[in-house]
């Protein structure tokens, strides 16, 4: 059975960091991504990331801001957000595809349960 577990989510202040996990069980992918949605809004591309790594996507918004890197090893994907910002208050959900990464959501197959990013001003 294929699953997608984020952790790392919680409460904190404007300019503070967090880091998302994403761990992967039942089978590899060849890429990773991360996803947003914040209360009454649509979900947004945040950022994706390769097989290799070598092949990343942010989104404008979280440009100079966020990280995405993997460990393979681990069949984790990781999501570093410094300089948080009230406007990243969302649920924050990891997805997972075979083929080359993309910024479209319509591509992954596979999510996860999504974790919940409060930034407070």
């Amino acid at each position: 059975q294929v699953q997608l577990v984020e952790s790392g989510g919680g409460l904190v202040q404007a300019g503070g960091s967090l880091r998302l996990s994403c761990a992967a069980s039942g089978r590899t992918f060849s890429s990773y991504a991360w996803f947003r949605q914040a209360l009454g809004k649509e979900r947004e591309f945040v950022a994706a990331i390769s097989w290799s790594g070598s092949v990343t996507y942010l989104a404008n918004s979280v440009k100079e801001r966020f990280t995405i890197s993997r460990d393979n090893a681990k069949n984790t994907v990781y999501l570093q957000m410094n300089s948080l910002k009230p406007e990243d208050t969302a649920v924050y959900y990891c997805a997972a595809r075979q083929g080359t990464a993309t910024m479209s959501i319509r591509t992954y197959d596979y999510w996860g349960q999504g974790t919940q990013v409060t930034v407070s001003s």
